[in-house]
């Protein structure tokens, strides 16, 4: 059975292909831009090089250095993790029914963040101290872990008879993020000055370690979770009548809410242990193309994956030249736009009697 709605709305082709667009300029714009700002013909020939042309024309090595092994990992970090906040957000307020929703609802970022604090403060007694080559690596797992096993008590808390109760999941997740707090804060209770400093930096966001050997791993997971999501598309379309309605179309309900929950837990956890906590791509871009085109989710998941990128890349440009040659953290960025746009949905909704 087709559980697909029909579209034929002539403005999605236009509003890909300017998303499309627009993330191509903005990604040329921020591989430019920096404390060591390169031409964009360089940037050009640099990748022309690569690629064995224009050999007999010199490129600088320092922008060569520079393009390649700082900014151009940072920037493929900064699509793929903006492209599964965005996707990942979508498709929990598609679920949930809510356009008021984000990742963090189901306790990713809590869990995710509440692991880190106890291996930043209590590392040292497992002879991981800050400098150790195996920090890094053992913050981001943990980073994942801490999220993963959160979404997976929630989900465990919200089943009901063998179906997932989503009242119950939400007022899970937010049990679960409140106790998150309370671990956080009785680490930081603990925590020496480097160690509260070395959290609050993480909890703000901060995509200055991408490397091409975090890309390798973490890359085709974030990709394929991205790939995986939009394919839920048709089945998000059907349960947006109501679950019993999806159930009649021969939609299977549970099956759709445990992937979408796992894949959002899978791509927005991967994220975090890269980036750390970047708040309100997922709510903000969704939203955004909600409002001036239908809600039919076979266009606003594929334009949520290029409006997360999009967004996220031009937060990252703010982010490194404001305050050059320091950088502000990213979630700071996100934050200073996201924050008066939600308190915007909020009143919104609140005239239209929605909440």
């Amino acid at each position: 059975m087709n559980l697909a709605l029909p579209l034929r709305d002539y403005r999605t082709p236009f509003l890909l292909t300017g998303l499309s667009t627009s993330l191509v300029a903005a990604v040329l714009l921020s591989l430019a831009t920096g404390a060591v700002s390169i031409p964009v013909n360089d940037v050009a020939l640099i990748f022309l090089h690569k690629l064995g042309l224009f050999q007999h024309v010199p490129v600088d090595d320092v922008y060569d250095l520079v393009l390649t092994s700082i900014r151009l990992p940072r920037i493929l970090m900064t699509v793929l993790i903006g492209a599964s906040l965005g996707v990942s957000g979508a498709a929990l307020q598609a679920l949930f029914r809510n356009p008021l929703v984000e990742p963090s609802l189901i306790g990713v970022s809590g869990g995710s963040a509440s692991a880190v604090v106890l291996v930043i403060v209590f590392g040292g007694a497992w002879a991981i101290a800050p400098g150790h080559w195996l920090y890094n690596s053992v913050l981001q797992l943990t980073a994942f872990g801490g999220g993963i096993v959160a979404t997976f008590i929630v989900l465990r808390l919200s089943s009901q008879l063998g179906q997932t109760n989503i009242a119950v999941l939400i007022l899970s997740g937010v049990a679960l993020n409140a106790l998150s707090g309370a671990i956080i804060g009785l680490a930081i209770f603990y925590a020496d000055e480097n160690q509260l400093r070395t959290f609050t930096f993480w909890t703000l966001g901060d995509l200055g370690g991408a490397t091409w050997d975090k890309l390798l791993v973490a890359g085709p997971l974030l990709v394929g979770s991205c790939v995986a999501l939009l394919f839920f598309a048709p089945a998000l379309n059907v349960l947006a009548l109501g679950e019993a309605e999806a159930y009649h179309s021969g939609a299977n309900v549970e099956r759709v809410k445990k992937q979408v929950i796992a894949l959002t837990a899978l791509a927005v956890g991967i994220s975090v242990s890269l980036s750390g906590i970047i708040g309100f791509i997922g709510l903000v871009v969704p939203h955004v193309i909600r409002l001036g085109l239908r809600p039919d989710n076979r266009l606003v998941l594929p334009a949520s994956v290029l409006g997360g990128a999009l967004l996220l890349v031009l937060a990252d440009i703010v982010a490194r030249t404001v305050v050059t040659p320091s950088e502000l953290p990213i979630g700071v960025v996100t934050a200073l736009v996201g924050a008066p746009f939600f308190i915007g949905l909020l009143l919104r909704a609140k005239r239209k009697h929605e909440l």
